[in-house]
C-alpha cells in the first residue's frame, strides 16, 4: 500500500448525531442524558436544601462539558486531583477550582502559578515544608492561592491528626506572602464504599466532628476558618446535614457504577447509572457463552468487571485485555452477534481515564461526542 493511500485512511468518530446506539462503534464509552441530568439537578437540590455549596470533583469524569454543565446548575466550581488535570477545565471557562490534593515538585507549582492567573485556586497543605515551597513559588509567580490544611478525619492517607500541627500550619499559611489560609479539608474516601447505609451515617457523622473539632480549635485561637471541604457520593447524604461542611466534593454521583451501585441506599438520595460502555457481541462460541469486544483497555476492573445493564440471565465473568466473557444462564436469550450491549462500569473514574471521547444520547438516539480533554492529565 503507497503511503499516499496510507496518509488518507482516518479513524471515523464513534458515531455522529442522530445514529441510534446500535450503529455506534464499540467499544464507546456513552453518557445518558436524561439520567445524567436527573442525576446533577437531585444532588445540587440536596446541597441546595442544606445550604451546603456543591463542588463536583471532575476527576471522575475529566470533561469540561461535564463541568460546565454542573456549574451552571449552581456549583460553586470543581475539584480537581492534580494540576495538570486542571488545565483543561481553565481552559473552557471553569475559574474556581480546588486541587483537592497537595502539590510539590518545582514544575507543578509552576503550572500551579499559571492557572493562578486565570481561576481562582485553591490547594491543600498537610506540612510546613510544603507551604514554605508554595509560597516561594506563588510569590515568584505574582499571584495569592487559597490554601486548605488537610485534616485525617479516618482515611489514613494525607492529612494531619492532631491540634498543635493544624494550628500551626493555619498560622504559617497566614503569615505567608503568597497564600492566604481559607479553612479545612477534611475528606474520608474509604467511608464511600462501605455497603450499609448504617455504617456509612456513623463513619461519616464521625469524620465531620473530627473536622468540627479541628475548627472550633482555629477559631478559638482567633483564625476564621471559612471552608470545611469534603464529602463524597457515599456519605453526602450525611455530610450535608452534619452542619459542619460548608462544600460537598461528590462527583460519581453523577454518573454511578458498579461499586456504587453495591451499596444499600434507600435514603432520600438515589442516583441512577447514566454512564455505560457500549459493546459489540464478536463472537458467540457456546449457546452459554458470548464474548465482547470491550476488555481492560476500555473498562477499569479494579472493583470488578462491568455488569450488562438491563438484560436478565447475562453475567460478565471475565475481562481480558480487548474482551469480556458473558456467560448466558439458562433460560435466558443469548444475544446475537453483532449485538450492542450496554455495560456499567465498576469504577466510573479510572474507566473515562480510557477514553477519548463520551457518546452522549437521549432516547437511544446520540446527541453529541463530548472531549474527555483531561484524559491522562495526572501529573
Amino acid at each position: 500500500m503507497s503511503q499516499e493511500v496510507i496518509r488518507g485512511i482516518a479513524l471515523p468518530p464513534a458515531a455522529q448525531p442522530g445514529d441510534i446506539l446500535a450503529r455506534v462503534d464499540t467499544p464507546s464509552l456513552a453518557l445518558d442524558l436524561t439520567a445524567f441530568d436527573a442525576n446533577l439537578r437531585a444532588m445540587q437540590a440536596w446541597a441546595d436544601r442544606h445550604e451546603v455549596a456543591l463542588r463536583p470533583h471532575a476527576k471522575a469524569h475529566k470533561c469540561p462539558q461535564i463541568a460546565l454543565r454542573q456549574v451552571a446548575l449552581g456549583a460553586r466550581g470543581i475539584c480537581c486531583q492534580k494540576v495538570s488535570e486542571a488545565l483543561p477545565f481553565v481552559a473552557a471557562g471553569i475559574r474556581d477550582i480546588h486541587i483537592s490534593n497537595e502539590v510539590v515538585g518545582p514544575a507543578k507549582m509552576t503550572l500551579l502559578g499559571q492557572l493562578a492567573r486565570a481561576a481562582k485556586i485553591s490547594v491543600c497543605v498537610d506540612s510546613a515544608q510544603n507551604l514554605a515551597q508554595l509560597s516561594a513559588a506563588m510569590v515568584q509567580a505574582g499571584v495569592e492561592i487559597d490554601v486548605l490544611v488537610e485534616v485525617d478525619v479516618g482515611q489514613g492517607r494525607c492529612g494531619v491528626s492532631d491540634d498543635a500541627t493544624v494550628l500551626a500550619l493555619a498560622q504559617q499559611a497566614r503569615a505567608l506572602p503568597g497564600l492566604n489560609f481559607a479553612g479545612l479539608q477534611a475528606y474520608h474516601g474509604s467511608v464511600q464504599h462501605y455497603r450499609t447505609r448504617e455504617e456509612r451515617a456513623t463513619v461519616s457523622r464521625q469524620a465531620a466532628r473530627i473536622a468540627a473539632s479541628y475548627a472550633q480549635l482555629l477559631r478559638e485561637s482567633g483564625i476564621a476558618c471559612d471552608t470545611i471541604t469534603g464529602g463524597g457520593t457515599g456519605s453526602v447524604e450525611f455530610d450535608a446535614a452534619s452542619g459542619v461542611y460548608t462544600e460537598l466534593q461528590a462527583g460519581s454521583y453523577a454518573f454511578m457504577d458498579g461499586d456504587y451501585g453495591a451499596n444499600e441506599w434507600g435514603g432520600p438520595l438515589n442516583f441512577q447509572n447514566s454512564l455505560f460502555l457500549l459493546s459489540t457481541v464478536m463472537s458467540t462460541p457456546t449457546p452459554d457463552r458470548v464474548v465482547l469486544d470491550a476488555g481492560l483497555k476500555s473498562a477499569s476492573a479494579e472493583c470488578g468487571p462491568p455488569a450488562v445493564y438491563g438484560e436478565s440471565g447475562l453475567t460478565c465473568i471475565a475481562i481480558n485485555d480487548e474482551h469480556s466473557v458473558v456467560r448466558v444462564e439458562a433460560g435466558a436469550a443469548a444475544p446475537a452477534l453483532g449485538s450492542v450491549l450496554r455495560l456499567v462500569p465498576a469504577h466510573v473514574d479510572p474507566t473515562f481515564n480510557l477514553h477519548d471521547g463520551l457518546v452522549v444520547f437521549k432516547d437511544g438516539v446520540v446527541q453529541d461526542i463530548w472531549e474527555i480533554s483531561a484524559r491522562g492529565f495526572s501529573r
